[in-house]
């Protein structure tokens, strides 16, 4: 009835005339070749028979997952540290995570990168770091190859590798994989979640956000969050991910789902509801010193660390305790309380989405892998915590006599805080580090619980075997049964550089299979070797100007299988080890383009500085139109440290008008030109703790006119002030000072607007978010020039 040389399709057709059943596909998923992404479809038949009704159609083709291939949930937490969680020995109950215990498996010898952007990376890619093109967060890449933010397509995800063999992939949350000029309007979007894998994503772009007033992205599209009453980014990405999963189960219940859910907390800002800072009121009176010592007997006690696991000292910059001021202790019990309430907040959210899945019958045949931090807590709030953490990024030091009198707004949407590193340090206990340092298990070290009743025989138990980030990707190809592909999308592969851990699900003494890896991250280095550890602490998270010559660094030497928290240093009694994997690291570094090591750090904010692509480079103006706005800090440009013109072309309807022209920031910093209540105005908001005014003394009359800004900087060093001036149609109408400005940053996360101000209010006096600030004249367009 029809040719065809391909003999599959021939069978197939006459086993069908004779009754066989009709298949779905020429092939079981089971003999399909998968090692080449996408899988190619067969040849299709050609016919000669005139009527249809003389013929039969060949099966449709169609790539399923495996047989009982499970569903896959990722859960990753930003920013928490092995000793902040009870299911750890911690002082924050986790009932979720503790759940998932219970009926899975602990891990206390998983590790991470120490960073946020880079264990993404390597978490969903399988890769190291530097491999991906991640060894820093995207901020602060470089030109240098494993440092350029880039993710190559060599390195192909793992969701889409998931996706091409039969998942339903979806990803809500923290994304920050993508390169810093690649965020804007004009792409190019191939790194961003809906072409790294994900049918469907939720969530932020950057390294955090406003859990308040996020800036969301649905795929690539800007979106305002719901407006409801206590709204919280947290909650409101747990529903999406609810009901994509459920909404996804209903239509294709034999489809399996893989699904990537990566909170913004416990990542700074600490933003969450005053009923979940009031259950922690009092719980941290004792202070770091005290709770820190706690959790360690609570881990020795439960198993969770060897009993001779010694309390690693802390950082001789954390002053005990003991010697705080009264205020100091008040404001530091309060950013512990907070910091608490966000941890607690973030689990019962998750205990939403696992009792989804349950609800639906789901559960046993779900893989779970909860992270308990993407590194360790973050001391990046320096000695005294901070009410804005954009002070942290402009080198401004916050004052406790300052802070002491906010307490009582901390957490809510009137703040952007972080807390003292004193209590970072404690939530990673045992160890003496925190995130940022790759070369201390408490920069890498965080607590996984795997859960999956169809493939793990016994829960409730622990697994000691050294395990990275890197070998989450091929546990979970292992667990659907899926090999590793050679090829995705017409590009050869580098070769997953994880080992897959399910050896250990069913074997608690089996013997390491990971036995090398290096660390690195900003000069902090270390490489790990069949239970040796060597490392250099280059420099602390609170320091970030000019560090030690790299090669003056002092190496140490730790037999880790005899000393979990890296107390007691063996180099002077085996130099010959030390010297020995001194030269494994540098051999390890030249093979995963670690090397040259860049160990700046806010100084590579700058792109100029750093090297990387700028989407707006030399170029000193920029035309823009209403309609544009969602614009990130990366993408627009630099009006920093340099005098700049403003002109604005606009329409005044006969009722007069109000709202922004053009503001880029947020409550905690920037500017904004606006007309308030019909008065061109200029306002400079200093880190949300000093603002200057220029503004009119008359309304516009209606019909066009001609704003102009003028700003005059001082030079001489970065952060200084300068003269503003206002123009209309030509005329001055009002002129003022800008005693100081930003250096460095604006905001992680809030962006420049036309027209309106999206998030948080840079001015006072126009409104709040895109409606209440929204220009109700006509913009034909805004120039800003720079010189």
């Amino acid at each position: 009835m029809f040719n065809n040389t391909n003999s599959t399709w021939i069978l197939v057709v006459v086993a069908a005339l004779l009754g066989s059943p009709n298949t779905a596909s020429a092939q079981s998923p089971q003999e399909l070749n998968r090692t080449v992404l996408p899988i190619a479809e067969p040849e299709p038949p050609t016919y000669e028979e005139l009527d249809v009704r003389n013929t039969q159609p060949p099966p449709r083709f169609e790539v399923k997952a495996p047989d009982k291939a499970p569903n896959v949930l990722i859960i990753l937490i930003d920013d928490l540290g092995f000793g902040a969680t009870s299911t750890f020995g911690g002082p924050i109950p986790t009932p979720t995570l503790e759940q998932l215990a219970q009926g899975g498996l602990r891990y206390n010898n998983f590790h991470t990168t120490a960073l946020c952007s880079p264990t993404r990376v390597a978490l969903k890619s399988g890769r190291n770091h530097h491999t991906a093109n991640a060894g820093s967060i995207m901020e602060t890449s470089t030109a240098y190859p494993g440092n350029t933010g880039r993710i190559p397509n060599r390195v192909a995800p793992l969701a889409e590798m998931m996706r091409l063999n039969g998942y339903s992939t979806g990803a809500f949350g923290k994304w920050h994989e993508t390169a810093a000029w690649e965020t804007s309007i004009s792409g190019p979007f191939d790194r961003w979640p809906t072409r790294q894998g994900f049918d469907k994503f939720y969530g932020f772009i950057g390294g955090e956000t406003d859990q308040w007033s996020p800036l969301i992205f649905d795929g690539v599209k800007r979106i305002n969050p719901p407006r409801r009453e206590g709204y919280h980014f947290t909650e409101d990405m747990t529903d999406q991910a609810i009901n994509w999963m459920k909404a996804q189960q209903s239509m294709t219940p034999d489809k399996p789902f893989f699904m990537y859910f990566a909170t913004g907390a416990t990542h700074a800002p600490h933003h969450v509801p005053k009923e979940w800072i009031a259950k922690f009121e009092g719980e941290f009176d004792n202070g770091w010193d005290m709770v820190r010592q706690a959790s360690y007997e609570r881990q020795k006690q439960s198993g969770i660390i060897p009993a001779n696991t010694q309390l690693a000292p802390r950082p001789d910059d954390i002053v005990p305790w003991d010697t705080l001021s009264d205020d100091e202790k008040k404001l530091f019990r309060r950013q512990a309380e907070t910091f608490a309430g966000f941890v607690a907040h973030t689990d019962h959210h998750i205990g939403r989405l696992v009792d989804a899945i349950a609800d639906i019958g789901e559960m046993d045949n779900t893989l779970i892998f909860y992270i308990a931090g993407d590194n360790g807590t973050s001391a990046e709030g320096g000695m005294v915590g901070m009410f804005n953490e954009m002070t942290y990024f402009n080198g401004v030091q916050e004052k406790v006599e300052d802070l002491v009198l906010l307490i009582d707004q901390w957490g809510s949407p009137d703040t952007f805080p972080h807390m003292s590193a004193g209590w970072a340090v404690a939530f990673d206990a045992p160890f003496t580090w925190t995130k940022q340092v790759a070369s201390d298990f408490g920069g890498t070290r965080n607590g996984m619980v795997v859960h999956w009743p169809d493939g793990i025989e016994q829960g409730g138990g622990l697994r000691s075997q050294f395990s990275h980030v890197i070998d989450v990707a091929p546990t979970v190809l292992e667990a659907a049964t899926l090999p590793e592909p050679g090829e995705v999308n017409g590009t050869s592969q580098i070769p997953m550089e994880g080992t897959s851990m399910l050896y250990t699900f069913n074997n608690a003494d089996a013997e390491d299979r990971h036995t090398v890896q290096y660390f690195e991250i900003f000069g902090n280095r270390a490489i790990y070797s069949d239970g040796w550890f060597a490392r250099t602490i280059h420099r602390a998270p609170w320091q970030t100007g000019k560090q030690t010559p790299l090669e003056d660094d002092v190496w140490d030497l730790y037999q880790v299988e005899e000393d979990f928290s890296l107390t007691n240093n063996l180099a002077g009694e085996h130099p010959e080890k030390l010297e020995e994997l001194k030269r494994l690291f540098m051999t390890e570094a030249a093979k995963y383009r670690v090397l040259p090591i860049d160990d700046r750090t806010i100084a590579r904010a700058n792109p100029a500085v750093a090297g990387r692509p700028d989407l707006i480079g030399d170029r000193t103006s920029l035309t823009l139109y209403e309609g544009m706005d969602g614009m990130l800090e990366n993408t627009f440009i630099n009006v920093k440290n340099r005098s700049k013109t403003i002109t604005a072309e606009i329409e005044i309807p006969e009722e007069g008008a109000s709202g922004a022209l053009l503001v880029q920031g947020s409550r905690y910093g920037g500017w904004s030109l606006h007309l308030r209540d019909g008065r061109p105005a200029y306002e400079y908001n200093w880190l949300g703790l000093e603002r200057f005014v220029v503004e009119s003394p008359a309304p516009l009359a209606p019909g066009p006119a001609t704003v102009v800004l003028n700003f005059d900087y001082d030079g001489n060093g970065s952060g200084k002030g300068g003269n503003a001036s206002l123009l209309v149609n030509g005329e001055k109408v009002a002129e003022g000072r800008i005693g100081r400005t930003q250096p460095n940053v604006f905001s992680a996360d809030e962006t420049a607007d036309v027209g309106l101000d999206n998030q948080t209010p840079v001015a006072q006096g126009i409104g709040y978010g895109p409606e209440e600030t929204r220009f109700a004249g006509k913009i034909h367009q805004i120039v800003v020039e720079v010189r």
